[in-house]
């Protein structure tokens, strides 16, 4: 069971090529009240038609899809709709595709063949604002298989929901003020996030900021 603070269910896209897992996926969330599932995709052009339509809490997502990969999907979700948490569930293991997930974007990555119960931990924790990684993947993760980037993901992984939200927008050139309108909050509390982001990742402007971001895939370039 998943802990929901507010009332409503926990609004899910679920994007997959495959009918029969996605008619399984739905089956198993609409058996759960604190989830519905508002729409349903085939292809990654569907997905982000669905999340612009929708805008889901969660988008449940394969690595590979035809029209629109993964990772672009991803990116284009997260462009599209900030507040919606992307989960990739796919059955590919293998470290090219993890680390294209994370630095598409992704909140967590799991596999097809996870237990129920690891789909729901999973879901807990992206919405809490949190990164999730499969045990069964997450220890290579931990160990650097990623050709170096798992210390990026780890850095990513201190970072506060704000302050990666803060990053990205910096990278897509907004302004303090118009970042500040943007979430709703003070232009003190943006500077104060900025402030965060230049310590953590040791950057001393702007322009390096965006550069981070490009690099590692918080946003395209």
């Amino acid at each position: 069971m998943i802990s929901r603070s507010r009332k409503e269910a926990i609004r899910v896209v679920l994007a997959d090529d495959h009918s029969i897992l996605r008619a399984g996926m739905s089956s198993m969330l609409a058996d759960n009240k604190d989830f519905k599932v508002v729409a349903e995709a085939s292809n990654g052009k569907e997905a982000i038609e669905a999340v612009v339509k929708f805008k889901p809490d969660l988008l449940i997502l394969d690595i590979s899809m035809p029209l629109m990969n993964g990772t672009e999907a991803i990116r284009q979700a997260k462009r599209r709709c900030r507040k919606t948490k992307v989960l990739i569930m796919t059955m590919h293991r293998g470290a090219e595709y993890v680390r294209m997930a994370m630095q598409g974007g992704a909140d967590g990555y799991i596999l097809k063949d996870d237990a129920w119960e690891e789909l729901a931990t999973a879901i807990r924790h992206v919405l809490k604002g949190n990164i999730y990684l499969s045990p069964s993947i997450s220890n290579k993760v931990v160990s650097g298989f990623l050709d170096g980037s798992a210390s990026v993901i780890g850095i990513l992984g201190k970072l506060t929901p704000r302050e990666r939200q803060t990053l990205q927008l910096i990278a897509e050139g907004m302004k303090n003020r118009e970042m500040a309108e943007f979430m709703s909050v003070s232009v003190k509390t943006v500077e104060k996030h900025r402030s965060n982001l230049m310590r953590k990742l040791d950057l001393h402007n702007s322009a390096s900021l965006t550069a981070f971001a490009i690099e590692n895939g918080v946003v395209s370039g």
